[in-house]
């Protein structure tokens, strides 16, 4: 394995280690470095330390580096819908009832088998399961999803994810009328404490906030755009539970058979706002309704539309 020695300068004394070597070019995260640090993989004038080692002027580091294991995920000739690309990164338009990443059950047939079939360049900092995977939709989620193409890309995206500069907007057609045009869920969510695959507002859960607003009221039934501060698993699909107003059409936590056919819930990305990862280019995409999702909405446009 290769060694790598860094020398700290002034501009950096008091900085955490592990701070520092994540800042580090071609290491991934700051987790892979802590792992390394853990490992005793990191020494410091000759010395191992932890990742609470503050850095003075001078100290030397030395890093035996492991480097990360390539994608080695089946490719596999899957049709995708790419909306843009460029050498940093895709963006697709996810159909639903494709998973996103292989999972177990769900080896074979993913967006990641067929994004490995269309390009060799995926970031490495997802490992061997998730290459380039940024953020995720659900199965049965349709919509608009980015993919990073190289590690920097990955942790600059990454990165406006947790601060929230990358805007993720949703359409959902969810039962019921809601109290108010526009509202705020916020409420943390954690594993079902029964139902292992499943997720729940729980009081010791991760906090997850997520916004809505009403575009058109429809009988029994609301057309609502949603918009995430976070992004828990089934974020919208457990907090609209949880209000009383589940998406339609969902198997999980939603109210059974429809009276129009859907396959899947009525939960589309239909825009995604992010800065380019190399230019800071402020970039949009969108994706249509599926055709299913269309066909529900004029359906109960046609049942209760002036209602």
């Amino acid at each position: 394995m290769p060694l790598r020695q860094y020398s700290v300068r002034p501009e950096d004394e008091g900085v955490r280690i592990d701070l520092f070597l994540a800042r580090m070019p071609g290491l991934p995260s700051r987790t892979y470095a802590q792992k390394l640090l853990k490992k005793g993989k990191v020494a410091v004038n000759g010395q191992t330390v932890k990742a609470s080692y503050l850095l003075q002027t001078g100290d030397l580091i030395t890093l035996d580096f492991e480097e990360p294991k390539p994608p080695t995920v089946e490719a596999e000739d899957i049709p995708l819908d790419i909306l843009y690309e460029d050498q940093d990164l895709v963006v697709v338009n996810k159909p639903r009832g494709l998973v996103v990443h292989p999972a177990p059950g769900n080896q074979q047939g993913t967006l990641v088998n067929a994004l490995l079939n269309h390009c060799t360049d995926l970031s490495g900092i997802g490992g061997v399961i998730r290459p380039g995977i940024v953020h995720r939709l659900d199965k049965d989620t349709s919509g608009v999803l980015v993919v990073a193409k190289n590690d920097q890309a990955h942790l600059t995206l990454a990165r406006q994810l947790k601060q929230r500069t990358m805007a993720r907007i949703y359409l959902a057609l969810a039962h019921g009328r809601l109290p108010a045009p526009e509202g705020t869920v916020s409420a943390p969510i954690g594993r079902h404490p029964v139902h292992r695959k499943k997720m729940a507002v729980r009081a010791d859960g991760r906090p997850a906030t997520t916004h809505y607003r009403v575009l058109e009221e429809l009988g029994p039934y609301t057309f609502l755009q949603l918009k995430l501060d976070t992004g828990r698993t089934h974020q919208i699909r457990v907090h609209l539970q949880y209000i009383g107003h589940p998406v339609a059409g969902d198997q999980v936590y939603g109210r059974g058979t429809e009276p129009f056919a859907i396959d899947g819930q009525a939960l589309h990305a239909a825009a995604l706002r992010l800065l380019h990862p190399r230019t800071g280019q402020v970039m949009e995409f969108t994706a249509p309704l599926p055709a299913d999702f269309q066909a529900a909405l004029a359906y109960c446009r046609e049942k209760w539309g002036k209602n």
